[in-house]
């Protein structure tokens, strides 16, 4: 009996341990697909960004003489690249809901990489090859670390694969290990902006720091959203959650204090370091937030996580030297310098002008051009007048100064 009932127990078997092997290969192929069609997106977000800024930029170069403050409206190349860059954003938030953040996030350095390659074509000077090589071989350097560290990126990123629902991210929410991260976030935030506002730090790692913990919260929001949104197009709709709304509310915010200390920081700093310093600090803060939030990292062996990392250090170092060998821009400051005088303020002490330029013309330090004044106000010469010298030997002065009237 035992003999007969165990071809049939074998046959019976079969059927079963083919369809859970079937089934783990189809689950692996799914996600890789995944991951490829959100890394796709950011890729061509980020380059469609990158032209469309430069587009934009262009523009204002040409109108730089004009008159006009908006004459750019009238151009067909700004409006062209205001769409690009709103395709390019569309095509980054799109990506969120298909790869994980920790995949996504690192690949804004295709970007950085983008730039310099627009920079490099489109350059005005000419070049002898041995000049042109010595002068960008950085450049050329950066981008070939930064394309090596990107394809490691793609290749050995996370697999976790959730759908965004509403509540999967109400349990991700209330989590204690987001709710760990969330505290310590906020008091290093808080402290960051203590010393930036009381103490005046201005420095760039302190600023670029607060920039990242904002900036790691809007990943975490933006997933969120278009996660639910592309759950929702899809037929289970979740746009009746309260959560989608708290996310849409953080992400805004973020977004918008986020670009005020941005903005705060291309003011003292050159946007070479700016570039370099915030990816690095932004992508490390919000891949941190990104696997305690979504446990991005959950189930990855060791070799995945560390090929992954030895790609962020990659790139990390390939936009250094790319944004390394850009020039810095030195801007045209018509007042005397103060900085050597311990006690005195400069121009750069919270945007307080010492010597402000008055009435739109040139001037330096106290010496204001008086071209387009009223000639009443013209500095009188003064006519030098030779008298003669007593038999005495007394010794006048050689010269006196003649009043003039207003008349004169």
């Amino acid at each position: 009996m035992e003999g007969g009932n165990s071809p049939n127990m074998q046959l019976q078997q079969i059927p079963l341990a083919t369809a859970a092997v079937s089934v783990q290969p189809h689950t692996d192929s799914f996600s890789y697909k995944e991951n490829l069609i959100g890394a796709l997106l950011a890729i061509f977000g980020h380059l469609v960004i990158s032209i469309a800024l430069n587009l934009q930029k262009y523009s204002h170069i040409r109108l730089a003489g004009s008159k006009d403050s908006r004459a750019y409206f009238k151009t067909k190349t700004w409006w062209c690249g205001l769409f690009l860059l709103v395709l390019g954003e569309l095509g980054v938030f799109s990506s969120y809901a298909f790869a994980p953040l920790s995949l996504i996030v690192p690949l804004s350095a295709v970007s950085v990489i983008a730039s310099a390659i627009i920079g490099i074509i489109f350059i005005k000077e000419k070049w002898k090859p041995k000049e042109f090589l010595r002068r960008y071989v950085l450049s050329f350097v950066g981008c070939g670390l930064a394309i090596v560290g990107t394809y490691l990126l793609i290749t050995f990123g996370p697999n976790s694969h959730e759908k965004m629902t509403g509540e999967n991210i109400t349990r991700h929410l209330v989590s204690w290990p987001f709710l760990l991260y969330m505290l310590v976030e906020i008091i290093i935030f808080c402290l960051l902006l203590y010393f930036y506002k009381e103490k005046n730090a201005n420095y760039i790692v302190i600023i670029l720091l607060l920039v990242a913990l904002l900036g790691s919260m809007t990943v975490v929001t933006v997933k969120a959203v278009a996660g639910m949104i592309v759950v929702s197009i899809r037929g289970n709709l979740q746009l009746n959650y309260p959560i989608f709304y708290i996310m849409l509310v953080c992400m805004i915010a973020t977004a918008v204090f986020q670009a005020t200390f941005l903005a705060q920081a291309s003011q003292l700093y050159d946007s070479s370091q700016i570039a370099s310093i915030g990816y690095i600090l932004s992508t490390t803060v919000a891949i941190t937030a990104g696997a305690t939030f979504y446990l991005d990292f959950t189930g990855e062996d060791v070799l995945h996580i560390c090929m992954f990392a030895l790609g962020c250090l990659i790139a990390f170092l390939g936009v250094f030297l790319i944004t390394r060998n850009r020039k810095k821009s030195v801007p045209f400051e018509p007042y005397i310098s103060m900085d050597a005088m311990p006690g005195m303020q400069n121009m750069h002490d919270k945007g307080i002008a010492v010597q402000p330029d008055l009435k739109a013309s040139f001037s330096y330090g106290a010496l204001e051009n008086n071209d387009n004044m009223p000639e009443i106000y013209t500095p009188a010469t003064l006519p030098i007048v030779q008298e003669q010298h007593g038999s005495r030997g007394v010794s006048a002065p050689p010269y006196r100064v003649l009043e003039h009237s207003k008349k004169e």
